[in-house]
């Protein structure tokens, strides 16, 4: 079985063909979907290799080239999957709740690490036991609750050059601030989403567990296949260096399945 054919089925297995409700549906989306079946709008699957694949090729020529790429996915569903999908790929992530100003007010964020640090410094040694019982409780309140939010943007010593997120419609803020600094967007969308909102818009399911997992797989692959070329390169590029821009979403479906593979 050829490698797009293999790609597909493992997709529809996933189950990220499913959409919304057909009157829950964004008509931007018309162009992504099939049909429909028993009211449930249906993705069509070939629109979403084509995404897939275009973010894959634009997320290894952001990481060959040295820049950050920043997963953010806070829902239930893709909580989890984000996390360890960014820890493998050694890219820093969001995945419990986008804090305001994350990007745009990014020094004032960086700034918190150092307190999330000392934080930690004194629960590690004795000094925690000579404060109080009440104090004691309230310092670690205030570290679970900074560990919880900003330990996934440790390695975030720079602003992003490109966001992934799941479900823009959930990450409304983020989208916002990413268009306010030219950040790039990658993300997977369902039926219910804006995809004028997204430079790079790969339509599926966004509430399934299987189809979330599957989709930031593939892309933390293809970040973790452009950070294999950095050696090869010297790393002497410029980090702030922004990668080619992707071609036209409305590329061919043909043109993708034959130059664009990863």
């Amino acid at each position: 079985m050829s490698e797009p054919n293999a790609l597909v089925k493992e997709l529809v297995e996933a189950g990220v063909h499913f959409g919304h409700r057909a009157s829950r549906w964004n008509p931007k989306m018309a162009a992504y979907i099939y049909g429909r079946k028993n009211q449930i709008h249906i993705i069509d699957v070939r629109e979403t290799v084509r995404g897939l694949l275009r973010a894959q090729k634009y997320l290894s020529q952001v990481a060959a080239g040295g820049s950050l790429v920043l997963f953010v996915g806070t829902k239930r569903q893709a909580s989890d999957c984000v996390e360890r999908e960014s820890l493998r790929c050694g890219m820093p992530f969001v995945s419990e709740r986008w804090l305001g100003g994350a990007l745009t007010n990014f020094r004032t964020i960086r700034s918190r690490m150092s307190r999330l640090q000392e934080l930690e410094t004194l629960r590690s040694s004795d000094e925690l036991d000579a404060y109080s019982k009440k104090m004691q409780s309230a310092l670690n309140r205030e570290y679970r609750k900074m560990y919880r939010n900003l330990n996934g943007l440790r390695t975030m010593n720079r602003l992003p050059e490109v966001l992934v997120v799941i479900d823009p419609k959930k990450e409304k803020n983020a989208i916002r601030e990413a268009h306010k600094l030219g950040i790039t967007t990658v993300a997977l969308i369902d039926t219910d989403c804006d995809p004028d909102d997204i430079d790079l818009p790969i339509p599926g399911n966004d509430d399934g567990i299987r189809s979330i997992e599957i989709i930031t797989r593939h892309l933390a692959d293809a970040v973790l296949k452009g950070k294999a070329e950095l050696p090869s390169q010297g790393n002497s590029a410029d980090e702030d260096a922004k990668p080619e821009a992707p071609a036209d979403s409305a590329a061919p479906a043909e043109a993708v399945a034959s130059g664009e593979t990863t």
